[in-house]
């Protein structure tokens, strides 16, 4: 009995790891009214979210015939993405290509390669580093589809791919509406390809029409608000991208919340000084909207507000100049 017990803790794999994160409350940064309730999907072994739609696109690609056994993959990241991806490759032994922007942070790159992915940093258009525009991403698209083009390689296609959003709506929504015993009052989330929002969003809604959902865009960069693109370099990496993403559902969205570079640094500092979460840039736009919405009185004083804690603060720190 005590071997079977011993095996049922040993994961198989990384794979075992991904998902099931922790929700912690963040009272020290938030007293209340209402309180604030944040994912940790920064513990995800690829250190972000990305490592659940990175796990249920590749399945589900290997499921139906289009990613054949040991066959190579190739995916356009801003890094988050292709850090999970390296991971559920590296585990089922698929030769994984990235193309990324030069303005991402170099440590994904580091990070992807340690994995044993290859990534090939596309130098950028109009943006700087550590500020990614629409224009850079297309650039890096260009760069991903002339070497699918050229390689045969299955391509992820994180934007267009359903499964992306699906991975939330059948994993994500499902945690967060069991770990807060199905007390959820808002959720709130970045938008990059929109996965994260669309699976989750539609999974809550269906448990409770009345829970508010938010999406969160950097000021100046608000496509889903409506308002032209003022402010196109923001520190937002991975979201905010100046266009209104194709898996992006209206239906589910109740009001967008607009977040300054200066709000997301404040409170991405704030969540490591209170709570002790090192954490990245749309952590902390999440979290600083979550305060903006609880201090607006749009919910009762008692309302639980769920974000999420996107990836770890270590792919972003300052790098010398002859990196990047």
């Amino acid at each position: 009995m005590a071997q079977n017990g011993v095996e049922n803790e040993i994961k198989a794999s990384a794979l075992e790891l991904i998902g099931n994160t922790p929700i912690v409350a963040l009272d020290r940064l938030w007293p209340g009214p209402g309180r604030i309730l944040a994912k940790c999907e920064f513990m995800n072994p690829g250190a972000s979210i990305k490592c659940r739609s990175s796990l249920h696109m590749i399945e589900k690609a290997r499921e139906n015939g289009d990613l054949k056994p040991g066959a190579p993959v190739l995916e356009v990241t801003s890094g988050n993405q292709g850090c999970g991806l390296a991971v559920v490759c590296a585990v089922l032994g698929h030769p994984l290509t990235l193309t990324m922007s030069k303005g991402n942070s170099v440590q994904r790159a580091i990070h992807m390669e340690a994995l044993g992915a290859k990534c090939v940093r596309v130098p950028q258009v109009e943006g700087s580093y550590g500020n990614v525009t629409l224009a850079d991403v297309k650039a890096a698209e260009a760069e991903g589809l002339r070497l699918v083009e050229q390689t045969g390689a299955y391509y992820v296609n994180q934007f267009n791919n359903t499964m992306n959003a699906d991975s939330h709506y059948c994993n994500t929504g499902p945690e967060i509406w069991r770990q807060t015993g199905q007390h959820v009052d808002a959720f709130i989330a970045t938008v990059g390809t929109a996965g994260t929002f669309a699976g989750t969003s539609k999974y809550l809604k269906e448990k409770n029409s009345n829970i508010k959902c938010f999406v969160v865009e950097p000021a100046g960069s608000e496509p889903i608000k409506g308002c032209p693109i003022t402010k196109p370099l923001h520190v937002l990496q991975g979201s905010g991208y100046g266009c209104v993403p194709n898996l992006f559902n209206f239906e589910n969205m109740d009001e967008t919340i607009s977040i300054t570079d200066d709000e997301a640094k404040h409170f991405m500092k704030l969540i490591g000084e209170k709570e002790g979460l090192y954490v990245g840039y749309t952590s902390g736009a999440n979290v600083a909207a979550a305060v903006k919405l609880l201090e607006s009185g749009k919910l009762p004083n008692d309302a639980w507000v769920v974000t999420l804690l996107n990836d770890s603060g270590l792919k972003y720190t300052p790098v010398p100049a002859e990196l990047t």
